[in-house]
């Protein structure tokens, strides 16, 4: 698969999107003087305001994406580095801060997933995360449904992207059974003024939509495109401004001793 990444699309809604990380940091509680990871860092920016604000000595951003890591080296320093990986092969242990915002969405088997990320922490080291939980908007479920139009189910492959996110209850009895004495599980409601409808479709090129541009060739990709665009304007309503809901897990624990 093809880097589909591009930061300057996933950027066109950046104060839209950095919203939930600020509400993510707020229940994370300083580490002056440990060491933190981010996983799924982007660009870098958010990854040292992270830093800063945990006064961690040692912070190291992954993300899969060099296009998106392409800008990092700006914001490194200090005891914050940035390297390319996979979250699913990152190792880590002794960890006081496991970090995640907008990115384990990615990542399959979340009760394998989070048990191994509970494993790299100390005793009395926490785990944030925020996940996007919206896939039953028409911005998401419209996705799916066009990917599998025979065209376009051909040249995927048959691929349809599997949302692996989890009820949020099923996430409080997994922290609770990891041993995370102290947790936060919760859904937020983002309401997100757009000019209008059509705006929708370019949020989703910088994020969801990266997973069927990845593998498509490029006249694939614009007619996949074409019939995303058409179907959604079609179940939106044409408001102007436009309000774009859009719900987010936030979940924050820290393992018992």
């Amino acid at each position: 698969m093809n880097d589909a990444w591009l930061p300057e699309q996933y950027a066109r809604f950046r104060a839209e999107r950095e919203r939930p990380f600020h509400d993510l940091l707020a229940l994370t509680r300083p580490i002056p003087g440990g060491r933190a990871v981010d996983l799924g860092c982007g660009g870098g920016a958010l990854t040292r305001l992270l830093h800063e604000r945990t006064g961690a000595a040692e912070t190291v951003g992954v993300d899969r994406s060099a296009a998106m890591l392409a800008g990092c080296e700006r914001h490194a320093g200090g005891g914050l580095r940035f390297e390319r990986g996979d979250i699913e092969a990152f190792a880590g242990e002794g960890l006081d801060l496991v970090f995640s915002n907008a990115a384990l969405q990615w990542v399959a088997d979340h009760g394998t997933l989070f048990a191994r990320l509970a494993g790299m922490l100390r005793a009395g080291g926490q785990l944030a995360v925020q996940m996007p939980a919206n896939h039953d908007h028409p911005s998401h479920a419209t996705a799916h449904a066009v990917a599998r139009e025979p065209r376009h189910a051909r040249a995927l492959g048959g691929h349809v992207r599997d949302d692996p996110v989890r009820a949020p209850e099923w996430y409080a009895a997994a922290l609770e059974r990891l041993g995370f004495g102290e947790w936060h599980a919760r859904v937020q409601v983002y309401l997100h003024r757009l000019a209008g409808p059509e705006e929708v479709v370019e949020w989703v090129k910088g994020s969801l939509l990266t997973d069927y541009r990845a593998r498509l060739d490029d006249d694939a990709w614009e007619a996949y495109l074409a019939d995303y665009r058409e179907r959604l304007l079609a179940e939106l309503p044409p408001e102007r401004p436009y309000f774009f809901t859009f719900k987010r897990l936030l979940l924050w624990g820290r393992l018992g001793a």
